[in-house]
């Protein structure tokens, strides 16, 4: 088959390799139709996440159709169409029965890396390095699917194909942000980043019933695509503070969200130029100048969700801000399989159009292109999907 590998540090390439055969017998082969490209596979291209290996297949946000199923196999059928959920989890362990999937204690086959590095290992993950697993991605034109009865669900007859997509990780993530953070009636969340998590973050706030929803985003073209889509108050970085205070009568939001990650641009050139340069000699892993500002500019015992995808440590971390203002932390990678029956349900109400989110389209051949659009934001690109099987 052919897929988009990693094939070095800001180098991708499609190339034909073995097709992925059914393991366990709780797996199911994928058809894939349609993937699309994530702000944290950019951490795994620009060579920050340090398991990656020359040839691996990127890739964890997706659709497909269910071709071959293992013979435990139970809940999901051929010819199924299915969203899958990006994180890999058993639905048996400890973790799994709190609804806690992506800290599944089976998902992951390579837990000494992540074990060494966290003190733990969180499930593993398509596509995302063998720190997570060293699973398949589904940036190919099919993917084998671990526990396809946990983690594949059968997309409405209502629900659009490009729809669904999102519900694999975007939306799933972008609603837990809102519900970690427990917005609701009453409450201003400000949200960091107006990518596709941020934005799914801001829509889910709204959907929750929050009183006002503000997103910080550097980048003009996408405060205005909040705007227009979502109706929300956006201000730029610089303004962050003083605009937080002047909406909500000098307390500040009541629930921030962090939807940036590792790559994280500063507001200024001194703090810019120093984030880069410790990233760059790996005094630190993390540029986390937006979790800096969701912590400072929350409200005195507010809470702050960090959704961004982090590896490592990171400098200067607010910590006295944190424990002085008796603020709540909480953070994860996607609980998909807590979140996305819910969402599918959404958006067969209409009330989650998450396809706005896909600005262009491109053949699987294209993956390389759609990678630079995507890594450079050229013309406006916010999510590049791929299909696969597009030339059939």
């Amino acid at each position: 088959m052919r897929a988009l590998l990693w094939t070095g540090v800001n180098e991708l390439a499609v190339d034909t390799v073995p097709d992925p055969e059914l393991i366990n017998p709780t797996d199911a082969i994928v058809r894939v139709t349609a993937t699309v490209t994530c702000g944290s596979d950019l951490h795994l291209l620009a060579g920050y996440v340090p398991f990656m290996r020359h040839g691996d297949v990127v890739g964890h946000e997706f659709v497909g159709e269910i071709v071959e199923v293992g013979s435990e196999v139970r809940e999901r059928r051929l010819g199924e169409r299915v969203v899958v959920s990006s994180f890999i989890a058993c639905g048996n362990c400890w973790q799994c029965r709190q609804g806690n999937f992506s800290l599944c204690d089976n998902g992951n086959p390579n837990p000494g890396i992540t074990e060494a590095m966290w003190g733990f290992a969180p499930g593993g993950c398509f596509g995302y390095s063998h720190a997570m697993g060293g699973y398949g991605g589904s940036h190919a034109e099919y993917i084998r699917v671990p526990y396809v009865d946990v983690g594949a669900f059968p997309v409405p007859d209502d629900v659009p194909e490009l729809r669904a997509l999102f519900a694999s990780d975007a939306a799933a993530t972008g609603w837990m942000g809102a519900d970690l953070g427990e917005a609701g009636p009453g409450q201003v969340v400000a949200v960091w980043g107006a990518g596709g998590v941020g934005l799914m973050a801001a829509r889910s706030a709204q959907i929750r019933g929050a009183e006002q929803v503000v997103v910080i985003e550097p980048r003009e073209d996408r405060r205005r695509f909040a705007e227009v889509w979502l109706g929300v108050s956006t201000l730029h970085p610089r303004d962050a503070g003083e605009g937080l205070l002047e909406l909500t009568a000098g307390r500040g939001p009541d629930v921030t969200i962090e939807a940036v990650g590792m790559e994280a641009a500063a507001d200024t050139d001194v703090q810019a130029a120093v984030d880069r340069v410790g990233q760059a000699l790996r005094i630190q892993t993390e540029r986390a100048t937006a979790v800096r500002e969701a912590i400072y500019h929350c409200r005195k015992g507010g809470t702050v969700v960090i959704l961004g995808v982090f590896a490592g440590w990171t400098n200067r971390f607010p910590l006295g801000a944190l424990m002085n203002k008796g603020l709540t932390v909480r953070s994860s990678q996607v609980h998909g399989q807590r979140y996305v029956p819910h969402l599918l349900d959404l958006m067969g109400r209409g009330q989650l159009d998450a396809e706005r989110l896909a600005t262009h389209e491109f053949g699987l051949e294209q993956g390389p292109q759609a990678y630079r659009m995507f890594q450079h934001k050229d013309d406006g690109c916010l999510r590049a999907v791929l299909r696969p099987h597009a030339a059939e």
